[in-house]
């Protein structure tokens, strides 16, 4: 019953702050690293890696890649510690050293295993601490000294609750069963105090505080110990932390305090005692339980969980409010009057006390803010339904012209505001103490979002299609009396004042308006600050701190413009980003930066809203280093090789892998590399946030490879350089050459005696082929000579036949003719001389001469003629041969009858006597047989 009253605070107080802008927070779970859910201890090396002692192991992270190294049996790794190169680590019954070999690879040594025999079954060294040359191995049991310069072991029975080894003033404390508070003195355990705190309680911190000793115990009780007395000190923090019981603790480099607790998460404290903040599940963490706290080199508190580990970066200047519930929505805008912080969003209007419990909406504002503006000392409220006055948490609504963007004051009417609306601009009066709407302005209906006065009764209208309106209002700002244009310098537009001046913004750049030329001339400075090739901001530029500062938002930086303290010149702050953080930002062109304090800006987000302190914005060193290196060959998996300079390469060996990291853990800064391979490319790569480089198909050669990064906007201090050389392949090998030209040599040899044989055999071919050819001319010569042989001797024979016909033709008339004068002579008296006459002419009918004569031309017409006949028919006359050479003229009866001497029917009558002689059928023909004899 008596804790009751304590629960009730420390859940009030939980609420109260839940509201709380919290500083960034990262969290990873154990599938992101891929290993175990506890993680206990935390450590960092001289390159500011990160190792883990983790449920599976050693777990390593340098801000870009997680890596795990299984601990010697597999049992799960309780405490690490880095020292020099050395990374210690205490496990189930093993402790020893991890150490980097040639390949950027750990590598364990055991330590425990020199005095294994000293070891208590079933330990586990929960603790590992440095001092001076020695490194100190806890258990619950023991606490075993390791001599890094001797490599000799001392061990003291310390049986405890917890292991913890406190170093205060450069002097070691640890709890020693119930028999109190020890120190080691020259080799021995010493008795420091035997109080019943240190007794009973266990301890889980003790801290230097100027000349005493600050100690905390598991119930969350702090104490002040000067080595004689020790007194409780009532911290200012209401909370109950033995309800939860504090499992870790840490003091940090400013002085103040982070309690680790089993189920409620963190407790940040100051130097006095007042709760800082409390971060649990709910505002952020991976887990309620804390096992471990860890302060990085650069302030960053790591959080050992039950489940993952997160990353708080304190000296961030960002802080966040997250809307995890979705309540709030996106803001549009937010101002702070006092301790109220109020934010209008596409809900509604919300506000927040600092001592409140958490955001509440203004009632009757629900629905989508614009505009939030303190004037005259009066907040109003422009909303998608009109205009409201806000006093503290109570609206009214004074104008239902909807739609209002923004107000301004008119100087010379101080009972007046003018307001831009989705329709126009209207006004506002000042009567009987309270704001009311007066008119609206005629004459002109555009949305007039931005919009800024000339001089009192002319003003400048932003519209973000069609340019800036140059409106001429009358005097009681009822009407326009005159509506000008100024042509758009293009779209993402806005209006506003810099430095007394009205400056025009498009994506195009800056621009200021000049009224003898009633026109806008670009301002080259300014918008070379926002508007440039490496880094253009996306959406609007906007103004702060009374039209003092300038705002833009790139992809990769908060660009910032102020006027300058010592120079007529503007200064310009760049704070790097994420790409999510633009992202995150809501509706492109409704960016809203608002000014809360001093150099503490809010900038509105998608899911609540982000602080930015611009006097924590600091600049760091950062260094750039190589993790590893591994090639790979055709159809094989990647082989790690050592990181050495003029590595020789072989050939097949032409795919290699590079990684490097930034060691940067802030969840707001970006790292980008680049790169440049000389004997390759001569220009540095386009930025990536890719932390490793992969080398292809590289021609045989030698390479520098060169890696520079930059953190944010911060290049490191130095650039990775690695050497080596691609051999060249063995077909183009010294020896190979020497072989080619062996071959070359050889291959002439061989192809200059192929084509002598071959033009030998091609020259043997063309000589065969020649005397064929010449034999064939012979032949055909010979033939072309036979052929002129046989034309003349056709000739001749044509010349014979042609004699033969005449001849024939000559005796046929001689006889017709002689026949002729026969029969004259009969028809004369029978006279002797007539008779003969008649008997001469029979002798010259008859007459053997001619017959002879014919014989000898037709034998040399038609050759062997007779010869053939004769032999084939040796039967025949003389008279059947005349007949038949007489046939074979072809002559008909009636020409042979007067050859014969003798009538047409004689003839026919021995024509047939010669077919018998024939023997010729009645089918053949007598003519056509001799013929073709």
């Amino acid at each position: 019953m008596v804790f009751k009253p304590l629960h009730f605070l420390f859940a009030l107080l939980t609420v109260a702050v839940s509201a709380q802008e919290l500083p960034p927070i990262q969290n990873y779970t154990p599938i992101e690293y891929e290993a175990g859910n506890q993680n206990w201890s935390f450590t960092q090396s001289q390159s500011k890696t990160m190792y883990i002692a983790n449920n599976n192991g050693l777990l390593e992270f340098n801000g870009t890649s997680w890596k795990l190294y299984q601990s010697p049996y597999g049992t799960p790794v309780k405490s690490v510690l880095s020292i020099k190169e050395r990374v210690y680590t205490g496990s189930y019954m093993e402790f020893g050293y991890w150490e980097r070999n040639k390949l950027g690879v750990l590598t364990y040594t055991s330590l425990s295993s020199v005095i294994k025999n000293q070891l208590v079954e079933d330990e586990d060294f929960w603790n590992i601490t440095g001092f001076k040359d020695w490194v100190l191995f806890q258990s619950l049991d023991k606490i075993y000294i390791y001599n890094s310069k001797t490599k000799l072991f001392e061990v003291f029975d310390t049986v405890t609750k917890r292991a913890k080894i406190f170093n205060v003033k450069n002097k070691l404390y640890f709890q020693s069963g119930e028999r109190g508070l020890f120190t080691l003195s020259d080799g021995k355990l010493v008795l420091v105090s035997d109080h019943d705190i240190f007794k009973n309680e266990i301890i889980v911190g003790a801290f230097s505080v100027q000349d005493y000793m600050l100690v905390i115990t598991e119930t969350g009780r702090f104490f002040h110990f000067d080595n004689r007395e020790l007194k409780e000190w009532k911290i200012s923090a209401k909370v109950d932390l033995n309800a939860t019981k504090v499992y870790s603790t840490l003091k940090l480099h400013n002085g103040s305090y982070v309690l680790g607790t089993i189920s409620k998460g963190i407790f940040h404290l100051n130097k006095n005692g007042e709760l800082i903040y409390h971060i649990n599940q709910e505002k952020g963490l991976n887990n309620n339980t804390v096992l471990s706290l860890f302060e990085d080199a650069d302030h960053n508190v790591w959080l050992g969980l039950d489940n993952g580990l997160s990353i708080l970066n304190l000296n961030s200047p960002f802080k966040e409010y997250v809307d995890q519930l979705g309540t709030i929505g996106v803001v549009y805008a937010a101002k702070k009057i006092g301790k109220l912080l109020y934010l209008g969003t596409n809900q509604g209007l919300f506000y927040k006390n600092d001592d409140s419990q958490d955001f509440q909406m203004v009632e009757g504002t629900e629905g989508q803010v614009w505009m939030l503006k303190e004037l005259q000392n009066t907040l109003f409220c422009g909303h998608h339904n009109g205009t409201y006055v806000i006093n503290d948490a109570v609206a009214t609504k004074i104008s239902d012209f909807p739609g209002t963007w923004d107000i301004q004051e008119i100087k010379e009417y101080p009972n007046l505001l003018i307001q831009g609306n989705y329709k126009g601009l209207s006004i506002l009066q000042f009567i009987n103490g309270q704001w009311i709407f007066k008119n609206r302005i005629e004459g002109f209906d555009n949305s007039s979002r931005f919009f800024e006065f000339i001089d009192q009764n002319k003003i400048l209208v932003n519209h973000d299609y069609k340019g800036v309106y140059n409106l001429e209002l009358n005097t009681d700002y009822t009407r326009a009396l005159n509506v000008g244009q100024i042509p758009s310098k293009g779209n993402g537009s806005s209006l506003m004042r810099f430095r007394n001046e009205i400056v025009y913004t498009t994506i195009n750049g800056v621009f200021n308006y000049k009224p003898k030329k009633q026109d806008f001339i670009r301002d080259s400075l300014l918008s070379k600050k926002f508007f440039n090739a490496q880094d253009s901001i996306i959406g609007i530029v906007q103004s702060t701190n009374e039209s003092k500062r300038l705002w833009g938002f790139s992809n990769n930086n908060i660009i910032s413009v102020s006027s300058g303290n010592l120079t007529n010149n503007p200064e310009e702050i760049k704070i790097s980003i994420p790409v999510f953080f633009r992202r995150s930002m809501g509706v492109l062109g409704f960016e809203s930066v608002v000014h809360l304090e001093k150099e503490n800006y809010l900038i509105g987000m998608s899911n609540g809203y982000v602080t930015l302190d611009l006097d924590k914005k600091h600049d760091r060193n950062y260094r750039i280093e190589l993790n590893g290196i591994s090639r790979t060959s055709y159809n094989s998996p990647k082989v790690s090789i050592p990181i050495v300079e003029n590595k020789e390469f072989d050939y097949s060996e032409n795919n290699i892998s590079f990684s490097f990291h930034v060691a940067e853990y802030d969840k707001f800064t970006e790292v980008n590399y680049q790169y440049m391979l000389d004997g390759r490319y001569d220009q540095w790569s386009n930025w990536s946030t890719e932390p490793f480089i992969a080398l292809e198909n590289l021609a045989y050669g030698s390479y520098t490879l060169k890696v520079r990064a930059k953190v944010g906007n911060t290049p490191t201090l130095n650039e990775v350089s690695y050497s080596f050389v691609i051999k060249r392949p063995w077909y183009m090998s010294l020896w190979a050459f020497l072989s080619y030209v062996l071959m070359i040599i050889l291959c002439s040899i061989l192809i200059h005696r192929i084509y002598k044989s071959y033009y030998r055999k091609q020259q043997m071919q063309l000589i065969k082929e020649n005397k064929k050819r010449l034999k064939r001319k012979k032949l055909k010569n010979q033939k072309k000579l036979v052929q002129v042989k046989n034309e003349r001797l056709q000739e001749l024979v044509d010349s014979k036949n042609r004699e033969l016909a005449i001849s024939t033709m000559s005796i046929i008339k001689k006889n017709e003719f002689l026949n002729a004068i026969k029969e004259k002579l009969k028809d004369l008296k029978d006279d002797a001389q007539v008779r003969s006459v008649i008997k001469t002419i029979d002798r010259n009918i008859n007459n053997d001469d001619d017959w002879t004569f014919f014989e000898n031309a037709f034998n040399n017409a038609d050759k062997d003629f007779l010869k053939k006949v004769k032999e084939k028919h040796p039967e025949l006359s003389s008279n059947d041969l005349r007949l038949c050479a007489y046939l074979r003229l072809n002559l008909s009866s009636k020409e042979i009858a007067p050859l014969l001497n003798i009538s047409v029917r004689s003839v026919e009558v021995k024509r047939y006597r010669l077919r018998k002689k024939m023997n010729l059928s009645h089918d053949d023909g007598l003519t056509d047989y001799i013929i073709n004899i």
